[in-house]
């Protein structure tokens, strides 16, 4: 079980001299998901693509190697068998919401995959998603971001992980690879860029009060810190980006 994390071609082969088949062409046609190559017994591949959040999911793609894979000596691969399995039944039956269970199932690959990743001893450096998977920093991590408008103190966040300032301040930083205080200032700005991108009858102000701050210019400071511009011109700019896709599918 593997998980691209990044653009990247790839072959399959039965043997490597064999000349390979472009793939878009293989699944060229309008709802098209399956493609067989000759009588289809000696091999079975199942594949697919996750959509992640334009501005929140690079938070994730940012922190994850370009290629994962989980080996089939691994426990996490009986959970990988078993979630392939159903989802096979799924999209090779005719029962109702077949679509729907195929799709949360996928969902479910996806998030294992992550586990066993973060499980591994592979999963080395620092970011966010290591912090997530770490029980001492996590709690703080929870709190951040479930109520990221709270005036959060570095005292809340270390009594939450049941440690001393300086103690949780090195930990956090060490496994999170920035200071707790400016992790939650880019925690705040990525949701405000997504706020600013999605929700057009938001004013900044309201968005600036939604992620933590009292005055509309200490947040357009800190967005632009941040962001590289201000929020204006971030909400102009995805406006128009959005107005020329509409054009383009007319």
């Amino acid at each position: 079980m593997g998980l691209l994390s990044a653009p990247r071609a790839f072959v399959l082969a039965s043997d490597p001299d064999v000349s390979p088949v472009d793939a878009m062409t293989l699944f060229s046609g309008v709802g098209r998901t399956t493609a067989q190559l000759g009588d289809g017994d000696d091999f079975a591949h199942v594949g697919g693509h996750v959509l992640l959040d334009p501005v929140s999911g690079r938070l994730l793609a940012d922190v994850l190697p370009p290629w994962i894979h989980v080996q089939a000596n691994l426990p996490a691969a009986t959970t990988f068998r078993w979630l392939l399995d159903r989802l096979v039944e799924e999209r090779t039956s005719d029962l109702p919401g077949a679509e729907l269970a195929s799709a949360q199932l996928a969902q479910l690959l996806f998030i294992q995959i992550l586990r066993a990743h973060l499980a591994g001893a592979h999963c080395a450096g620092s970011g966010w998603l290591r912090a997530l998977s770490d029980p001492r920093i996590a709690p703080a991590l929870r709190l951040m971001h479930e109520d990221p408008a709270r005036a959060w103190h570095l005292e809340d966040l270390a009594a939450a992980c049941a440690m001393s300032r300086t103690t949780f301040a090195d930990r956090f930083r060490t496994v999170a690879g920035v200071a707790p205080l400016a992790y939650l200032t880019q925690w705040r700005m990525r949701l405000a860029e997504q706020a600013l991108r999605d929700e057009a009858g938001k004013s900044v102000a309201l968005i600036a009060r939604s992620v933590g701050y009292t005055s509309e210019s200490a947040f357009s400071n800190a967005f632009k810190r941040v962001a590289g511009k201000s929020p204006k011109s971030y909400r102009d700019n995805n406006m128009h980006k959005r107005s020329l896709t509409q054009v383009k599918d007319i």
